[in-house]
C-alpha cells in the first residue's frame, strides 16, 4: 500500500509539472518574439539549459557527494540517453507541426491520444505480457484517452482567440499556403502529419525506453536522469544554437522570456524525475505513462482557463471529459497487470536486471527460504 501511494505521488508530480509546461513555455515564447508572434528556438534553448541544470548538474553533485544504489552500465546509458532524446525530439515534432500549419485544436489531442497507445503496445510487446491485459484495464485506458481528448476539444475559448491565433500563425509562418501557392499544400500536409506522428511515436516510446535504462542501472534514480539531461542539452541547446548561427529567427533573449522558458524547462525536468521515481517505487510504463498523458492535458487546460479568466466559458462536455479521465485513471490503477514477484526472470522481462530490495528489508524469496 505504501509503495502504491509513492507511485501515485510520483506520477502526480509529473502530471502537474508537465501540465504547466506548455502554458509557461508559451509565455516565454511570446516574450522573446520581436514581431508579436511566438519565438521557437531561443525558448527551446532555455528549456535545454534548465534540463541540463536539473538533470545533469544536480544529479552529478549528489552522486559525487552521497552516491546512490545501482551503477553505470553501457546498456543503461544508451537506453536512458535514448529516452531523453525521444522526449526532446517529440517536443521538436510539435513545433514543426505548428510550423507546417497545424493547429493546437487537433495537434495536441492527436498527440495525447496517440502517445499512450504507442506506450501501451510497446510495453506489452517488450514485456511479453499480452495475456495479463484484461478488458477492464483496456476500458479504463480508453476512458482516460477519450476524457483527455474531450477536455482538450471543449476547453474554454474567448471569442477573439481564434482570430488572434490565426493572425499570429500567419505572421509567424508567413501563411505558406497562400504565399507559395497551392502546389505546396500537399507537401505541408505531409510534413504536418509526419511531425505529429513523430511526436506520438517519440513520446509514446519515452517511458518504456527510459524504464529499460533505469533497470539496466539497477534501479538508479539519478544516473538515468543525468543521461536524459545530457540528451536534452545536445538536442535542445547545441543543435538550436548551431541553427541560429546559420539562420536567425525574429526573436531575442529577454529577461521575462528567459525566466518563463527556464521555468518551463524546470517543470519538464522535474516531470522526468517524477517518472523515474514512479518506476523506482514499482510503477510500470503500461499504466504510469497513460495516466500522465491523460492527466497532464487536464492540468494544462485548467491552468490556462484560470489564467485567461475563462471560467464562465466552461461547457458541460468539459466536465464530462474530466470525469472520464478520473474514472478511467482509477480503473487503470486498480486493474493494471500486476506481474510476478520480482525475480531474475521478471527483471529480464522488464528490460533489465531484477530490482534489488531496500537495505534491511528481505525480499519474498528470502522470507520463503527462511520458513
Amino acid at each position: 500500500m505504501r509503495s502504491l501511494l509513492f507511485i501515485i505521488a510520483s506520477f502526480a508530480v509529473t502530471i502537474l509539472a508537465w501540465g504547466l509546461y506548455g502554458p509557461v513555455l508559451h509565455w516565454g515564447q511570446h516574450d522573446m518574439s520581436t514581431v508579436g508572434g511566438y519565438a521557437r528556438l531561443r525558448p527551446f534553448v532555455c528549456v535545454g539549459l534548465a534540463y541540463f541544470a536539473i538533470g545533469v548538474v544536480v544529479p552529478a553533485i549528489l552522486l559525487k557527494l552521497k552516491g546512490e544504489q545501482g551503477g553505470w552500465s553501457l546498456k543503461g546509458i544508451l537506453f536512458s540517453f535514448g529516452g531523453g532524446a525521444l522526449g526532446a525530439i517529440g517536443a521538436l515534432g510539435i513545433i514543426m507541426a505548428f510550423n507546417f500549419g497545424g493547429k493546437p485544436v487537433y495537434v495536441m489531442p492527436l498527440v495525447f491520444g496517440g502517445a499512450p497507445v504507442v506506450n501501451a503496445f510497446l510495453t506489452i510487446f517488450m514485456a511479453k505480457r499480452m495475456k495479463e491485459i484484461g478488458p477492464i484495464f483496456i476500458a479504463g485506458l480508453v476512458m482516460v484517452l477519450l476524457g483527455a481528448i474531450t477536455v482538450l476539444m471543449n476547453k474554454p475559448k474567448s471569442a477573439e482567440a481564434p482570430a488572434k491565433a490565426e493572425v499570429a500563425v500567419a505572421a509567424e509562418a508567413g501563411d505558406a499556403l497562400v504565399a507559395e501557392g497551392e502546389s505546396h499544400g500537399f507537401r505541408d500536409f505531409f510534413f504536418r502529419i509526419g511531425s505529429i506522428a513523430l511526436t506520438i511515436v517519440c513520446w509514446g516510446a519515452y517511458g518504456p525506453i527510459l524504464h529499460k535504462g533505469q533497470a539496466a542501472m539497477q534501479n538508479s534514480r539519478l544516473r538515468p536522469l543525468l543521461c536524459v539531461g545530457l540528451a536534452y542539452f545536445a538536442i535542445a541547446v547545441v543543435v538550436p544554437e548551431i541553427w541560429l548561427t546559420v539562420s536567425d529567427e525574429l526573436s531575442k533573449y529577454t529577461f521575462s522570456g528567459t525566466v518563463w522558458s527556464l521555468a518551463a524547462g524546470s517543470a519538464g525536468a522535474i516531470g522526468a524525475l517524477g517518472i523515474i521515481m514512479a518506476f523506482n517505487f514499482g510503477g510500470k510504463p503500461i499504466y504510469v505513462m497513460p495516466l500522465i498523458f491523460g492527466g497532464a492535458p487536464v492540468v494544462n487546460t485548467l491552468f490556462t482557463t484560470f489564467t485567461s479568466g475563462l471560467w464562465g466559458e466552461v461547457k458541460p462536455m468539459f466536465f464530462s471529459g474530466l470525469i472520464l479521465v478520473i474514472a478511467g485513471a482509477a480503473m487503470v490503477l486498480v486493474f493494471a497487470p500486476k506481474g510476478e514477484t520480482p525475480t531474475a526472470e521478471a527483471g529480464l522481462a522488464g528490460g533489465g536486471e531484477p530490482p534489488k530490495p531496500d537495505a534491511g528489508e528481505p525480499d519474498a524469496a528470502s522470507e520463503r527460504a527462511g520458513d
